[in-house]
């Protein structure tokens, strides 16, 4: 059995070797797509095109201005004279963002009151806008405190005074920037490695039927399950092979610090790989050309991807959506890769996960082999 499986091992290595467009497949747009997600792929907003229109002209208002014109996170592109002004920019998609400063701005202020900011937003893009309020908000209320802090330093106001202010000092653990690619780029090795272990073992059984050599195995004394091995085992070394490859890559372009156990990712890598495997192998059994392993690779890659937690969080889908994302190997894998990454725990947190993803990859490859049998007879 063992010399039989290991034929199997020699034949598809050997097909690598004589491939080397494969080869070429295996190295270099993983590590293409790593930089472009890596770069590309964040929920952090930068330099948000910002118009504002102050009617104020006091310093207190040209101050609020300027923390908005010497952040990084808004790039002001026009000071405008006019509402038309406003709607053009924003109409004209020259801007995002819009910040009016009433003409009270400054008195409203000055007597102890709430001073409104209009903030007007372009919605056609709800996330920007959505984080983009945010950071307003951060910088509104540091200059609020700031303003508060230097009235009760002129003695204008005092702790027994009107002006109380409440201050919330967050400490978020294990990345302490809140660096959004610290939370994609591992999130990448594991969609980059379902692509291409899922596509590569999509094709593995179809071409062989295509070219007829399939026929010609089957009428040696190889057996169905020692078959199968044969093309995983090899496909699998492969995975490893690119999870090392890319997971090494990133981090080191990036600078992710790795805090867990090497021994727990690899667990978890194997437990992955399996069930991608395994999905690779049934698409490959279902199939009757490439084109066809092609379209339904493409079919059951795309749903995993959103369905697997790495951009959307599955807790704002919707119910049904949610138990379905338990039959997703790369959610399992995702929570996986970031806490070793990130956070260092070990198998007492992540035996749920580790467990979800041996029981998907049994499953996956016994039907698989069960349906290579049926497509023999």
């Amino acid at each position: 059995m063992f010399d039989r499986i290991l034929q199997m091992l020699i034949k598809e290595f050997l097909e690598l070797k004589r491939d080397k467009w494969a080869r070429f497949r295996l190295i270099v747009p993983p590590l293409i797509q790593m930089l472009v997600f890596g770069y590309a792929a964040t929920f952090e907003v930068y330099h948000v095109p910002t118009v504002v229109l102050d009617r104020d002209h006091t310093q207190e208002s040209r101050d609020l201005i300027s923390r908005f014109t010497f952040s990084d996170r808004f790039h002001v592109v026009r000071i405008a004279q006019s509402d038309a002004e406003v709607e053009g920019a924003i109409n004209r998609s020259e801007a995002a963002l819009a910040i009016v400063v009433h003409a009270d701005f400054t008195q409203l202020l000055r007597q102890g009151q709430a001073a409104p900011l209009q903030v007007i937003v372009d919605g056609t893009n709800s996330n920007t806008a959505l984080l983009s309020l945010g950071y307003l908000g951060e910088i509104v209320a540091q200059y609020s405190q700031d303003y508060t802090a230097d009235l009760i330093r002129r003695g204008v106001a005092g702790p027994n005074g009107k002006l109380v202010q409440v201050t919330v000092e967050p400490r978020p653990w294990y990345n302490a920037d809140l660096n959004g690619r610290w939370f994609f780029v591992p999130g990448v090795v594991g969609s980059l490695t379902l692509v291409l272990v899922v596509s590569l073992t999509a094709s593995a059984i179809v071409r062989e039927r295509e070219v007829g050599t399939l026929e010609q195995i089957m009428v040696t004394p190889i057996r169905p399950v020692e078959y199968i091995l044969g093309k995983t085992v090899p496909f699998f070394l492969i995975g490893l092979a690119e999870v090392a490859l890319v997971a090494l890559f990133g981090t080191l372009w990036f600078q992710i610090p790795f805090v867990g156990n090497p021994l727990i990712l690899l667990l978890g890598t194997c437990l992955f790989l399996l069930s991608s495997l395994g999905l690779g192998l049934l698409i490959s059994t279902l199939a009757k050309t490439q084109q066809q392993a092609f379209a339904a690779n493409f079919f059951v890659v795309n749903p995993l991807f959103t369905l697997s937690g790495f951009s959307f969080p599955i807790t704002s889908m919707p119910e049904p959506l949610q138990w379905l994302t338990y039959l997703n190997p790369l959610r399992y894998f995702l929570v996986v890769i970031r806490a070793t990454f990130l956070k260092g725990v070990g198998l007492d947190a992540l035996w749920p996960d580790m467990l979800g993803m041996a029981l998907l990859g049994t499953g996956l490859l016994t039907v698989s082999i069960l349906r290579f049998r049926k497509s023999l007879d």
